[in-house]
């Protein structure tokens, strides 16, 4: 099924209004739908409602879909990422009837007489063919989780083996699965969730966190920061109770790997160009599995290893980090303090206060023009290092970054997902 060329006038036409009041229409639409089926409070992330991230990423997908409607293909990297975090949540095809009706439902009530039965028809038609395209790119993302080598449907109980505090606000958990039986692989740079039925809350949470050690291990780890009240926003229910709560032995229940954001294989021809892995704060859990395997895999790529923290404190896994590069001469590290502590300046155990800034990175990254770079972190973070590297000169095909949470956009189209 294709759109006629009249309905893609008049999807086109409600870009506009849908760029100025897209926030609203998304707001509407999660509390119409919630109250009618608050039984989808088990599959959305609570905190990101409460902030306004998810209304204002769904807005952008919204915006996005309407602005490509006549070149979808434009937009397929945003609908692999988001098929990923569905499959990963348990997203399943019967959801999407439930979302495209209250989202209709959402634009009749917020634009009111400008919403025309042709234009609710023609976003009808449009979130029909959208929804399709979801649901066939999903269905195969589900097959392929249960199908491989140690994959499993829907979600595994794993048992807690380890749990190692990394830093004042960040701790690991390894973990097995309970049945003994063999672990699904993954790439480096891939997320699972974790489901977690919390005693005194009515509903599940479930959270992705990026594995953070290498693939091929007999266990998965995840390095939670705890997140803390801070201006206003809510303490994290779930990184809360991983931290205070879950010990040793415990049972946790986790999805199959997922995500886009993956080490890329080289061609020949690139296997001796450098990479440049830029994280900031727990923004470096998929990047540290990426480093695993790069040291592991491509012995004779240059790797140069950026980490940001606000001080020693707080900084996760860095003598994982230096130990790998007293092994391997490939890799070279740096790490930028924005507030360190005497102690940290006692020990010289950073190479830069302050922000992250040009000049400075300038100076240590690669001469090649060449370069592969992959960044994680808070947003602001991943803004600067993103208008940094644009400065420098790298091409976008050479940038690859994720965010924690739902989509944004750093300057380039984006979506997000339903959960």
């Amino acid at each position: 099924m294709s759109l006629s060329p009249q309905t893609i006038a008049i999807i086109k036409s409600t870009v506009p209004v849908l760029k100025v009041r897209g926030t609203e229409i998304t707001k509407c639409f999660y509390s119409r739908m919630f109250a009618r089926h608050p039984e989808l409070l088990n599959i959305f992330n609570h905190a990101h409602q409460k902030q306004g991230r998810q209304q204002g990423a769904l807005a952008n997908a919204v915006y996005a879909a309407a602005a490509h409607i006549d070149n979808l293909e434009a937009i397929l990297p945003a609908v692999m990422q988001i098929a990923h975090k569905h499959r990963s949540l348990g997203v399943k095809p019967e959801h999407y009837p439930i979302v495209g009706r209250h989202l209709l439902e959402a634009i009749k009530e917020v634009l009111g007489d400008a919403a025309t039965d042709e234009v609710l028809q023609a976003w009808g038609e449009a979130y029909g063919i959208i929804a399709d395209a979801f649901i066939g790119v999903e269905n195969a993302l589900y097959e392929e989780a249960e199908a491989g080598q140690g994959g499993w449907e829907g979600f595994r109980p794993f048992i807690v083996e380890r749990k190692v505090v990394e830093s004042d606000v960040i701790a690991s958990f390894y973990l097995v699965p309970q049945d003994g039986g063999a672990l699904a692989a993954f790439r480096p740079g891939q997320y699972i969730s974790v489901k977690m039925d919390i005693p005194g809350l009515e509903h599940t949470h479930i959270r992705q966190y990026s594995l953070s050690a290498a693939p091929g291990m007999p266990y998965y780890r995840i390095s939670v920061k705890r997140e803390e009240e801070n201006r206003g926003r809510p303490a994290g229910i779930v990184s809360s109770y991983l931290h205070e709560m879950v010990r040793e032995g415990d049972i946790v229940h986790l999805s199959a790997p997922a995500g886009e954001f993956v080490l890329e294989q080289p061609a020949a021809a690139k296997s001796k160009q450098p990479i440049v892995l830029i994280s900031g704060g727990v923004g470096q859990t998929p990047l540290l599995s990426m480093l695993h395997a790069l040291m592991a895999e491509q012995p004779q790529r240059p790797v140069v290893y950026i980490h940001a923290a606000q001080n020693g404190d707080v900084h996760a896994l860095r003598d994982e980090v230096l130990e790998l590069a007293r092994r391997h001469e490939q890799l070279s590290c740096y790490f930028c303090y924005e507030r360190p502590t005497d102690r940290d300046r006692s020990a010289g155990s950073y190479h830069k206060e302050g922000y992250m800034e040009l000049t400075w990175l300038k100076s240590i990254l690669p001469a090649s023009a060449a370069s592969s770079y992959y960044f994680c972190g808070p947003v602001p973070f991943m803004e600067a290092v993103h208008d940094h590297l644009k400065e420098l000169g790298v091409e976008d095909a050479a940038i690859h970054y994720e965010f924690f949470g739902p989509s944004a956009t750093l300057n380039r189209p984006s979506a997000a997902s339903l959960g």
